[in-house]
């Protein structure tokens, strides 16, 4: 008899919230498999079993509410389409390839929407090759790790298919329009690992504005090498702004070489603030470890005033307390901080 012990305890296992299947029911098939020898997962198995039955029963429900009647039942308004038999259609799931029978109509005007014409596979095995994918696996592994495990056959030409589709979706992102003017883009980066030709830790920067509304927007993803500077980030704020970003308030960044320069070829009036997180991390530079926490403490009230005036007076005091003991934490502030912002009146600290 096969081993179902651990398998079973994960289907018998208590799940939180609202189920559609009934605990007893999936106790009753699980004891059923046990007596009966069947499998639990794999080629034959209780799930791949519950897959096919589940599929076929939501295509039939799909067919009687194209039809408008029940099997057996007359059409009604004098419709002369009724079922017409089925065909044998094999679908990828997760749980491994299912044969199902797709059910007909005379006319031939259905279209399912849970299995389409010619849908060869199931949604959650294209999220699965992508989140291999993007763990860094080759077309070859993701092939063999999906036969090896769920005893899928996916050929390595189905699996650059799924890859490109996403990178297709991925080109028409990142050349969409944009809005006319944003009050605030962050510019930040994040290492991740790239593999061209050889596995190299490579910065992604990514562009995240505020519109107008006040909602969040990424405007696009650029990977660098690590060496960018004035060139390179005019080429990307100048397709950002193509895009019909016509004007930026403030661009939010954290010194990036040659950043301000190309923002001020691009858009000549914007603003740019280095972040109030790197302008803290940097101040720290300058201070002895134990003095961390109370400089901290002080410049808060300076970066979460709600009006210029108020950000003034509060630099005053920060300078009066610190400023003789550190002198290069006032001057990063003044030109990290206190001078973007007084360059523009009606540019708010609470943007």
């Amino acid at each position: 008899m096969t081993d179902v012990t651990s398998d079973t305890e994960a289907l018998q296992a208590p799940v939180s919230g609202t189920s559609a299947m009934d605990d007893g029911l999936v106790a009753e098939l699980v004891a059923r498999a046990q007596a009966g020898g069947v499998k639990l997962t794999g080629e034959g198995g209780l799930l791949q079993q519950l897959t096919k039955r589940v599929l076929e029963s939501a295509l039939e429900g799909e067919l009687t509410d194209h039809l408008g009647h029940q099997p057996g039942e007359r059409a009604e308004g004098g419709r002369d389409n009724y079922r017409n038999g089925h065909r044998s259609k094999t679908v990828i799931t997760e749980s491994g390839p299912v044969e199902i029978a797709v059910p007909r109509d005379r006319a031939g005007s259905f279209e399912p929407k849970l299995v389409k014409k010619r849908q060869r596979r199931l949604g959650g095995v294209d999220e699965m090759v992508l989140s291999l994918s993007a763990k860094g696996l080759t077309h070859g592994e993701i092939s063999a790790h999906l036969a090896e495990v769920y005893g899928t056959e996916i050929s390595k030409s189905t699996i650059s298919t799924i890859t490109d589709s996403v990178m297709a979706g991925m080109t028409e992102w990142q050349n969409r329009p944009l809005d006319s003017v944003y009050p605030v883009v962050f510019i930040d980066c994040v290492n991740v690992k790239v593999r061209d030709g050889q596995v190299a830790n490579r910065p992604v920067y990514m562009a995240v504005a505020v519109t107008a509304e006040g909602h969040r927007d990424i405007l696009g993803l650029w990977i660098g090498d690590g060496g960018e500077g004035a060139k390179y980030w005019l080429q990307v704020l100048t397709e950002i702004k193509n895009r019909g970003a016509a004007d930026v308030l403030m661009l939010v960044c954290d010194g990036l070489a040659g950043l301000p320069d190309a923002v001020n070829t691009v858009w000549p009036a914007t603003i740019v603030q280095t972040c109030v997180v790197h302008l803290l991390r940097n101040s720290f530079r300058y201070a002895a470890r134990r003095d961390w926490e109370k400089i901290a403490k002080a410049l808060r009230p300076v970066y979460t005033a709600p009006t210029e005036e108020a950000a003034l007076e509060r630099f005053v005091e920060f300078t009066d307390a610190w400023g003789g003991k550190y002198p290069a934490i006032v001057r990063l502030w003044e030109v990290g901080f206190i001078l973007p912002v007084l360059s523009r009146s009606w540019c708010s600290l609470a943007a």
